[in-house]
C-alpha cells in the first residue's frame, strides 16, 4: 500500500510538471515557483497522511473455547435444520474478528471406529458450514478427543477444514504436519499457531507417516518458539496447551509455572483449555496467560460455570500485542454462546 501511494505521488507530481511547461508561456518564473512549490507541499502533506493512517491500523484476534458439535448439540443442530446453529447468536461477532480461532474437542467424520472411551465425540462434517459461518481461520486440534473415532477420522477432520479454508494446529496426518506451526500474516503483522496437549499417551503422537496429534515436549516447544523469533519469521507466537483437571476455577501452580516457561522462551501469548470452566487471565511480565478459556460450544448444562466461558481479544499492532481483554460468553439452553458484557 505504501508504494501504491509513492507512485500516485510521483504520477501525479509528473503529470503537473508537464502542465505547467507547456504553459510556461503565460506565466512568469516567480509564479510558476511559487504555484508547484505550494503544488508539492500539499501534496507531500496528504501522502504523509495516508501513511500514518496505515500504521494507525492494527489486526485483532479472538479467541474461544472448546467447541464440542456431537452428542446433544449435533441434535440440536438436525432439529433446527441449520447447521449455523450453534453460532447464531454470535457469528456476526467472530466474523467481525482479522482472525478468529478456536479448540475443536473431537473430530468432524462419517467415518472411523468408536475408540471406546465413555465419552466419544464424532460430528456431522456438514458442522463445518457453523464453523465457516462463524469466521473461524484457525482450529486447534491437540485435545483429549480428536482422536474418539481414530486416525482415519482424524484425517478426514484436517481435510474437511483445510478444504474449507480453516487451517488446522496440533494434529495432522503424519509427523510432520502434526508438528507443524501455522503461520498468518494480517495487516503486516507474522503470528504463529503453535498448539499442544499433555492428555495422551506417547503413542498417540503422530510418528513418521502415521496421523497423530503434536509431539508435547516443552524443551522442543521452547526452541521451537526461540527459533521462529531469533530467525525473525514471525512477529508474535502464540501457544496453546490443552491440559489442567477439570472443572477447577483455579489453576494448578504446576499448569501456571509451565505457561510462564513458554512465556519467558518468547511466547507472546497463551492460551489455556481443557478444564471446562474459565480460568483467570494473568498479566506476567506484560504479557498475558489465559489459564483456561472454559467452554464456548458444550453440552454441558450441570453446572453455571460449565456453561460460560470466556473469550480472548488480542490487539496487534507493529508487530507487537498492545492490548489483551476477556469477553465474557454464556450458552443459553440451546447451547449457544451469547456475549453477556
Amino acid at each position: 500500500m505504501k508504494h501504491f501511494y509513492f507512485f500516485i505521488f510521483l504520477g501525479v507530481m509528473a503529470l503537473f510538471s508537464g502542465v505547467v511547461l507547456h504553459y510556461a508561456g503565460d506565466f512568469n518564473l516567480a509564479q510558476e515557483r511559487a504555484i508547484y512549490s505550494e503544488f508539492q507541499s500539499n501534496l507531500v502533506s496528504i501522502f504523509k497522511e495516508n501513511l500514518d493512517k496505515k500504521s494507525e491500523t492494527s489486526a485483532k484476534i479472538l479467541f474461544t473455547g472448546d467447541i464440542m458439535l456431537s452428542r446433544v448439540v449435533e441434535n440440536r443442530i438436525y432439529v433446527s435444520g441449520d447447521f449455523r446453529y450453534p453460532f447464531l447468536k454470535i457469528g456476526d461477532f467472530l466474523s467481525g474478528a482479522d482472525l478468529t480461532v478456536g479448540n475443536l474437542e473431537g473430530p468432524i467424520s462419517s467415518r472411523g471406529k468408536n475408540q471406546g472411551s465413555k465419552y466419544s465425540f464424532r460430528a456431522d462434517p456438514k458442522v463445518v458450514e457453523g464453523l465457516k459461518y462463524a469466521g473461524f481461520d484457525v482450529l486447534s486440534l491437540a485435545n483429549n478427543h480428536i482422536l474418539d473415532w481414530g486416525r482415519e477420522a482424524l484425517a478426514d477432520t484436517v481435510y474437511i477444514l483445510n478444504f474449507n479454508g480453516i487451517s488446522t494446529v496440533g494434529a495432522g496426518e503424519n509427523e510432520e504436519k502434526a508438528n507443524q506451526t501455522v503461520i498468518k500474516e494480517i495487516k503486516g503483522n507474522k503470528i504463529a499457531f503453535l498448539s499442544f496437549t499433555n492428555l495422551y499417551p506417547k503413542s498417540f503422537e503422530a510418528k513418521g507417516k502415521n496421523g497423530g496429534i503434536s509431539n508435547f515436549d516443552i524443551e522442543r516447544i521452547k526452541n521451537e518458539i526461540k527459533s521462529l523469533k531469533e530467525a525473525k519469521k514471525v512477529d508474535v507466537a502464540v501457544v496453546s496447551l490443552h491440559f489442567g483437571e477439570e472443572y477447577e476455577t483455579e489453576v494448578s501452580e504446576e499448569k501456571r509455572e509451565v505457561a510462564r516457561e513458554l512465556i519467558d522462551s518468547g511466547a507472546d501469548l497463551f492460551i489455556g483449555h481443557h478444564p471446562h470452566v474459565a480460568q483467570e487471565l494473568e498479566n506476567y511480565n506484560g504479557k498475558f496467560i489465559a489459564h483456561s478459556l472454559g467452554n464456548f460450544v458444550f453440552d454441558q448444562d450441570f453446572s453455571e460455570e460449565t456453561m460460560k466461558g470466556l473469550v480472548i481479544e488480542a490487539e496487534i499492532k507493529d508487530g507487537k500485542i498492545i492490548s489483551v481483554k476477556e469477553i465474557q460468553i454464556k450458552m443459553n439452553e440451546e447451547f449457544q454462546p451469547e456475549i453477556i458484557n
